[in-house]
């Protein structure tokens, strides 16, 4: 969702990439709630961090504090920044009360990101 929220509201300004330590699927309650702003990430796929080795960064951003424990280190002085999110697939529920998890922490997200992109943008 971090990767779709970004893209989407200042892609113009930053290359966006996303990755998680372990590749898995993209979520169908991501894919529906993120629908729900116009953004479709239907055609997404998880990826692993190994995929980007090498490359530089400016930023690594990452959002569960399982990504900032096992996520290695991007050499070349990318500025690492890291906000803790729920992770709305660990909650079980009904369809509707996980997709009311997914919509919490995609505007949780949403508010994070704008704000980032904001005081990138100054610095």
């Amino acid at each position: 969702m971090a990767e779709g929220l970004l893209r989407h509201d200042a892609g113009a300004r930053f290359e966006v990439e996303s990755a998680g330590t372990k590749a898995s699927f993209v979520r169908p309650q991501a894919i529906a709630v993120m629908r729900e702003l116009g953004i479709d990430l239907s055609g997404h796929r998880s990826k692993n961090v190994d995929e980007f080795a090498g490359q530089h960064f400016d930023y690594v951003i990452t959002v569960c504090e399982n990504a900032r424990e096992a996520c290695p280190v991007f050499f070349g002085g990318a500025q690492e920044l890291h906000h803790d999110f729920e992770d709305p697939a660990a909650f079980s529920g009904s369809e509707e009360q996980r997709l009311a998890v997914f919509r919490r922490v995609r505007d949780e997200l949403r508010d994070y990101l704008r704000q980032f992109a904001r005081d990138a943008c100054v610095n």
